[in-house]
């Protein structure tokens, strides 16, 4: 609560870098409404494999988290089968919640604890603090009072979430699904088809370098909030600049299944069977998945490992880009550019 509380005394001043990314995420939501329009198939298309790509990169956001601190399996592409299952179908069915009755879903502690069973399993009562609602409670008073925009108050109450641990585990999973959830209450949508789990898990460092930031003093409320408020920002507008790429695109021979499966197998972080990539391709037919795993071999993009059912696929060329800098300095480069 920290945070929230801090902006309720309205600061006097905003970084010039949040300052940009408000402009620049205003004018893309402003534009939103006509890529809706214009474009009906094929967000049908960027929803399911951003649904995909958000269950897997959780985990995999979650997997380096538990590798950091040594605790635990390494969820690297190793855990047990049926852990890693019901893990990535959990976090889908709780995206898949958000996109069909998010208008619904207030921001209270019944849908936090919603959330929290979907994606991480049931919680007992008395694993979640009474601030939790104390924090729900400022989140709907701060918008009432408009403490100040609303970006700035849904990226603050997600830091308070963190900072807060209110769970025993599975606190990132839940904060980056109120990232969603709330990005949708507020009008920006880009998130229900670029998978903002996938981006954050593409700048992981990035994102653990801001919360550790942000997060020193939280207790005190001496922190300095702007790391971590940048760094979602930053994850929201390059949604949105992704969002916008995929629609003016020029329409290839690439079917959306083809996309979509070429897409389950760049997300995996490690090794993965056949089996393990038809569960994550829902709606696709055994030999289209294994037509587009023989041509990704074929162009060298992946190589089988064993023979048989059980064979192993991995990637021959990590599929992530080069890490995104969130620094202030590129934020006024990026400005000047344009």
């Amino acid at each position: 609560m920290k945070t929230l509380q801090l902006f309720s005394g309205k600061p006097e001043s905003i970084p010039t870098s949040t300052s940009w990314y408000i402009a620049d995420l205003a004018e893309a939501c402003g534009r939103q409404a006509s890529y809706i329009r214009r474009f009906p198939g094929k967000l049908v298309a960027m929803q399911e494999r951003a649904l995909m790509e958000s269950a897997l990169s959780s985990n995999r956001i979650e997997g380096i988290e538990k590798d950091r601190k040594g605790a635990g399996t390494i969820i690297f592409g190793k855990p047990l089968l049926h852990d890693y299952d019901k893990e990535v179908l959990g976090y889908r069915r709780a995206v898949e919640m958000i996109n069909e009755r998010g208008e619904d879903l207030p921001v209270s502690v019944d849908t936090i604890r919603q959330l929290h069973s979907l994606a991480c399993g049931e919680t007992q009562d008395n694993e979640i603090p009474a601030y939790l609602e104390e924090l729900t409670e400022l989140w709907s008073r701060s918008l009432q009072e408009r403490w100040v925009h609303p970006l700035l108050l849904m990226t603050a109450f997600n830091l308070d979430f963190l900072c807060s641990r209110p769970f025993s585990e599975g606190n990132g999973r839940v904060s980056r699904l109120l990232f969603l959830l709330q990005s949708c209450h507020l009008g920006y949508e880009a998130g229900r088809y670029i998978s903002l789990e996938r981006l954050i898990a593409q700048s992981r460092s990035q994102y653990r370098e801001a919360l550790e930031d942000s997060s020193c003093g939280w207790q005190a409320g001496s922190h300095d909030p702007w790391p971590y408020i940048d760094y979602l920002l930053f994850i929201l507008k390059t949604a949105y600049n992704e969002f916008e790429s995929h629609l003016d695109a020029p329409r290839t021979p690439r079917g959306a299944k083809t996309e979509l499966i070429e897409a389950a197998v760049k997300s995996f972080p490690g090794e993965f069977t056949l089996a393990e990539l038809e569960k994550t391709c829902t709606g696709t037919s055994h030999d289209m998945v294994r037509k587009v795993l023989r041509d990704l071999r074929n162009a060298g993009a992946v190589e089988c490992i064993g023979r048989g059912p059980g064979a192993k696929w991995q990637k021959k060329v990590h599929p992530f880009p080069q890490k995104m800098n969130v620094k202030v300095r590129d934020c006024a480069l990026e400005r000047s550019n344009r």
